[in-house]
C-alpha cells in the first residue's frame, strides 16, 4: 500500500524554483518518519527571487549541493547564495575522481558542486542542438520516434552503470549522513532526473516502500506543468521550433526512466543492497548517519 504524500513536505514555495521540496514526512517500512527540514530536493537555485532567498534562509541550510555541468552553469547562473566560480565548477568536471569542489557562504552555507553529466545522454546538448537548428525535420530527426525517450531511459541506466555517477551520487548521501550535515539540499537544473534518481537512492535506503519512491518522482510533472507548458507555447511562438512536444519527454518525468534505473540495480547488482554496498561503495555506517540525521521517532517492535 502506497502512503498519501505529505502536503506540508511537498513544496518550499519558491517562486523561481517551483520544484523546490521537503522529502520529510514520508514513512518507512519500520514506522519511522523522515524529519521535515532536514533533506531538500530541488531544480536550479539561479532564478531565486529576493524572497525566495528570505524563505529559504528560515530552513538553516548547512549544505548545498549542485548537481548541474560546467555548460549549464554558465548558461544559466550559479545558485543565487552564491554560486562557485566556473573555474572551480570545471576543475571538479574534468576529473576522473570523485572531487568535491565546495565553498563557505558568508550564511555558514558549505556549497559543493559535483557535476553529473553523460556525454552520450547529455540532455542540455540535445535541448541547445534542437533550439540552434530550426529545421523541423532535424529536430524531429533528433528527438522524435521514441529518440527523446531512450536518451532519457539510457540516461537513467548511466546513473547506475558509470562509475563516476555512482561515485558522485555516493557522495551527496555522504554528506547527507555526516553528522551535523543537515539540513542539506541538493538540486540539478530542472530538479527532475538527477536530483530524482538522488532522492530515490535516499528513500529506497530508508526504508520507503517503492511505490512512494515512485509518487516523489513523479511529483515533479504536477509542480513544473505550468512551467513546461509556458516554455513549450513560448518555443513555438517565437518559431524555436515547429513541434515543441518533441521535447516533453525531456521535461517530463516518466515511471519508465526510474523503472530503468532500478532495473539496472537488479541486472547488475542483483539488488538494492548489493548496489548500496558494491556499486555506491557505502556501508551500515553510513546508512547509520543517514537514519540518525534524516528519521524521528523510534523504528517499531
Amino acid at each position: 500500500m502506497t502512503q498519501q504524500l505529505p502536503e506540508t513536505a511537498c513544496t518550499l514555495g519558491l517562486a523561481g524554483a517551483v520544484n523546490a521540496r521537503d522529502l520529510g514526512g514520508y514513512r518507512t517500512g519500520d514506522g519511522r518518519v523522515l524529519k521535515h527540514g532536514t533533506v531538500l530536493r530541488a531544480d536550479a537555485l539561479n532564478r531565486l527571487t529576493d524572497e525566495d532567498l528570505t524563505a529559504l534562509a528560515v530552513h538553516g541550510l548547512r549544505q548545498i549541493v549542485d548537481l548541474r555541468s560546467l555548460d549549464e552553469v554558465r548558461e544559466a547562473g550559479p545558485d543565487r547564495v552564491p554560486g562557485l566560480p566556473t573555474a572551480e565548477i570545471a576543475e571538479a568536471e574534468l576529473s576522473d575522481t570523485a572531487v568535491t569542489v565546495e565553498r563557505l557562504t558568508d550564511d555558514g552555507i558549505t556549497l559543493h558542486h559535483l557535476p553529473v553529466f553523460a556525454a552520450d545522454f547529455d540532455i542540455y546538448v540535445a535541448l541547445r542542438n534542437a533550439l540552434a537548428d530550426r529545421d523541423a525535420d532535424k529536430q524531429h530527426a533528433l528527438l522524435g520516434d521514441g529518440k527523446a525517450e531512450r536518451m532519457m531511459t539510457g540516461l537513467y541506466r548511466w546513473f547506475v552503470t558509470d562509475a563516476l555517477a555512482r561515485q558522485r551520487f555516493a557522495t551527496v548521501v555522504r554528506l547527507l549522513a555526516e553528522p551535523g550535515g543537515t539540513p542539506l539540499l541538493f538540486h540539478c537544473s530542472a530538479g527532475k532526473d538527477r536530483t530524482g534518481w538522488t532522492a530515490a537512492l535516499v528513500l529506497t535506503a530508508l526504508g520507503v516502500d517503492r511505490a512512494t519512491v515512485f509518487e516523489d518522482y513523479l511529483l515533479t510533472n504536477e509542480r513544473t506543468a505550468a512551467l513546461i507548458d509556458h516554455v513549450v507555447e513560448t518555443f513555438y511562438s517565437r518559431g524555436l521550433m515547429k513541434d515543441p512536444t518533441l521535447l516533453l519527454p525531456v521535461f517530463r518525468a516518466d515511471r519508465g526512466y526510474l523503472e530503468a534505473a532500478f532495473a539496472e540495480v537488479e541486472a547488475s547488482w542483483a539488488g538494492f543492497d548489493k548496489f548500496w554496498q558494491d556499486g555506491l561503495g557505502l556501508d551500515d555506517e553510513v546508512l547509520e548517519g543517514l537514519r540518525t540525521n534524516l528519521l524521528d521517532g523510534p523504528a517499531a517492535v
